[in-house]
């Protein structure tokens, strides 16, 4: 089997996990399911793996956790599904690394469509370790580069971003075509909900405005007045 399909399921239901494996397997990925974090840990020393499919609730380690580790030491991309269907649950394993937020149930045709349009990402995009000159100046979108907390502009220069305007923009980026209501991005970004934290995420995202490639792209965030923010362009995270 390819390499470039190998993926591990973290789910520490046997029944759902198995059904997951054996659907994925049919759609042509090389799948290994755990039910552990353990199990997990033991697997990746031995092999390496583009994807990590991981449920929140596992018997021996939060599944946050997992994720900012997994985030932290490895290049995997990372899909949750999980049956945590409140907004502070999303919020928080999107900042953890999540690539992609799935409920359960879900359905494996679109899970397998979810693999495949992050796997085709990493095929068209260089990794987050990668130097920043490999990146393809004939970009048609956005890129945020989470390990080096840029964000590359359509024609390929990069924007260094502070650690608040990073997780700002990458709330914006993980709900694409969405406009984000005020109120998460203040939670989000830890900004109390007074005139002071709304002034600082004024101030936030004004900042953000006034920064531009060398291309002189600016961001562009858009405002919708009486809603919320999103970032009104094409963008991947990397």
């Amino acid at each position: 089997m390819n390499d470039s399909k190998r993926i591990i399921i973290v789910e520490d239901d046997r029944d759902f996990r198995e059904s997951m494996v054996e659907s994925l397997v049919l759609a042509g990925f090389d799948v290994t399911g755990v039910e552990s974090a353990l199990e997990f840990y033991h697997k990746i020393a031995l092999h390496k793996y583009l994807l990590v499919i991981l449920d929140l609730g596992l018997p021996d380690q939060n599944g946050i956790v997992l994720a900012e580790y997994i985030r932290n030491n490895t290049d995997m991309r990372i899909i949750v599904l999980t049956a945590q269907s409140s907004l502070d649950s999303r919020i928080t394993a999107y900042q953890a690394g999540a690539d992609i937020y799935l409920l359960k149930p879900v359905d494996f045709s679109e899970l397998a469509a979810s693999i495949y349009s992050i796997l085709g990402r990493l095929d068209n995009h260089p990794s987050a370790h990668q130097e920043k000159q490999d990146i393809e100046p004939a970009l048609t979108q956005w890129t945020l580069i989470r390990g080096d907390m840029a964000l590359c502009t359509p024609k390929g220069n990069t924007v260094k971003l502070s650690s608040k305007e990073f997780d700002l923009i990458n709330m914006l980026a993980s709900f694409s075509n969405t406009v984000v209501a005020r109120q998460d991005l203040l939670k989000a970004l830890d900004y109390t909900n007074n005139k002071h934290g709304n002034r600082s995420l004024d101030v936030l995202i004004y900042r953000l405005r006034q920064k531009k490639g060398a291309d002189n792209n600016r961001i562009p965030i858009k405002t919708f007045h009486g809603s919320g923010y999103s970032f009104s362009a094409p963008i991947i995270i990397v």
